[in-house]
């Protein structure tokens, strides 16, 4: 990492056309990565990702620019140009003293990865292919995944934030085929924390396994789902996708600040039904997509969006900050140093209610169980979303009768929250990575299991 002195320098050139803020994101990370397909290594990689990204703000316009070199000369260099670049008129010399930022830390690993052999990393992947394999004849093809990733940060600005911290991070993904003459169908499972090898044993591999084998398993005696509108109860954990999709990134200044989305100038309104509290937390100890402090050094925080179906507030960044005269909240992150940092979630999550899943399927006469969610799509200004159903079930006459397949679910994010008429007590996380404009970084959703009173559900009406 780079000296204060250095940076101080680095940032002080930042300006010398003006402008009135500057920022510099160091940083270094080591992943490593191993794929298996049928107990056999497919793909293996690892490496060391080096760079420097520097930010400049005239108002609520700026500039940003990247290198992987860090010689002093050529960072100044490059710090002048950029500002002389943004054209902002009188030069400035600022002076300012850094402040490192305190925090206590909340994702200590406790075994680090870069200590741990290749070999006991592929012995996990073994493990959980043999207890795919073994877990019914059907199935016919078991593919899994290893990463970890340490990354480490220093972030500093001409207002005086210093800060510097390590993150660490592993996930293990597990995909299940099973075959039952020309039938196939599909079982994936992926969790992943912000801690050390010790995951690995602290998480059942037996477990893993299983549960994607089951689905896939499960799956085989699916009819094609009938289509049309109905009410539709999502079970708790990655259903939560849904509300992240559909309405977390309309709540996120990027679009925010451009007024548009649904939720733009809407603060204090009801947006959705009142079952609704809905929280983005980057604090929450070791989870995924949790923080100390957000890629432009501020400290994380947790964020009440949705209060009781009324908007509460939006996830802010510094730039957007400035444009809609907010503070940050937290919430500025980008995938690596070649992206300028933009608000985006952590951990956001629907709070439990007082509904039991039980009582929503037996208070349903006909409609889909949704039990595990797929991949989908979404139209974030709009909030329009296509959502596969991985694992569901037909609701007839309050109760559970046949498995379907090739459900998917249409709606808009705000309408559907507004049609949340139960919110089950159940509550669990499920872990992810999100794409947006500034990259592909590691995010939680989750909820408890909740029903939707009506819900579009594309199937085959046959």
């Amino acid at each position: 990492m780079l000296n204060e002195s250095l940076v101080q320098r680095v940032l002080q050139a930042s300006l010398t056309y003006g402008g009135d803020f500057a920022e510099i994101f160091v940083e270094n990370k080591i992943v490593q990565n191993i794929s298996m397909v049928g107990g056999k290594v497919d793909k293996a990689r690892s490496g060391r990702d080096y760079g420097i990204g520097i930010r400049i703000f005239n108002g609520v316009d700026y500039l940003y620019t990247y290198t992987n070199t860090d010689s002093e000369d050529h960072l100044i260099e490059i710090a002048t140009l950029l500002s002389q670049t943004l054209k902002s008129g009188q030069s400035k010399n600022q002076t300012f003293r850094f402040q490192k930022q305190l925090v206590i830390p909340r994702h200590i690993p406790l075994i680090d990865p870069r200590v741990i052999t290749t070999d006991k990393k592929k012995h996990i992947l073994s493990e959980i292919n043999h207890h795919a394999f073994a877990y019914h004849m059907a199935i016919t093809q078991v593919k899994t995944g290893y990463y970890d990733e340490t990354q480490q940060v220093l972030i500093a600005n001409t207002e005086g934030v210093w800060a510097e911290d390590t993150r660490t991070r592993t996930r293990v993904f597990v995909e299940v085929i099973a075959t039952e003459g020309n039938e196939k169908q599909r079982g994936y499972y992926a969790p992943g924390a912000q801690k050390g090898f010790e995951f690995y044993n602290e998480i059942d591999l037996r477990g893993v396994a299983e549960h994607a084998s089951d689905i896939a398993v499960r799956m085989l005696e699916s009819r094609p789902c009938p289509g049309g509108q109905m009410p539709v109860v999502i079970d708790h954990g990655f259903g939560g996708v849904i509300f992240h999709e559909a309405c977390g990134h309309g709540m996120e200044a990027t679009a925010v600040a451009k007024g548009k989305g649904p939720y733009a100038g809407k603060i204090g309104e009801k947006v959705v039904s009142e079952k609704i509290t809905a929280i983005d937390d980057g604090t929450i100890p070791n989870e995924w997509g949790s923080l100390h402090f957000d890629d432009e050094g501020t400290p994380s925080h947790r964020n009440t969006l949705i209060e009781k179906g009324v908007l509460k507030g939006y996830l802010i960044d510094k730039l957007n900050g400035r444009r809609l005269g907010m503070k940050p909240t937290g919430s500025a992150r980008r995938e690596s140093y070649r992206f300028a940092p933009t608000s985006r979630m952590t951990n956001t999550y629907i709070l439990p209610g007082k509904d039991r899943l039980e009582d929503m399927i037996a208070n349903t006469e006909y409609g889909l169980y949704a039990k595990t969610m797929g991949g989908g799509s979404v139209n974030t200004t709009t909030g329009d979303f296509n959502f596969a159903v991985q694992e569901g079930y037909m609701i007839e006459n309050g109760k559970l009768t046949y498995p379907v397949k090739g459900a998917t679910l249409i709606g808009n994010g705000r309408q559907t929250m507004y049609d949340v008429d139960y919110v089950g007590s159940n509550f669990a996380p499920g872990q992810g990575m999100c794409g947006s404009i500034s990259g592909s970084i590691p995010v939680n959703v989750g909820q408890p299991a909740l029903r939707v009173s009506r819900l579009t559900v594309g199937g085959n009406n046959e």
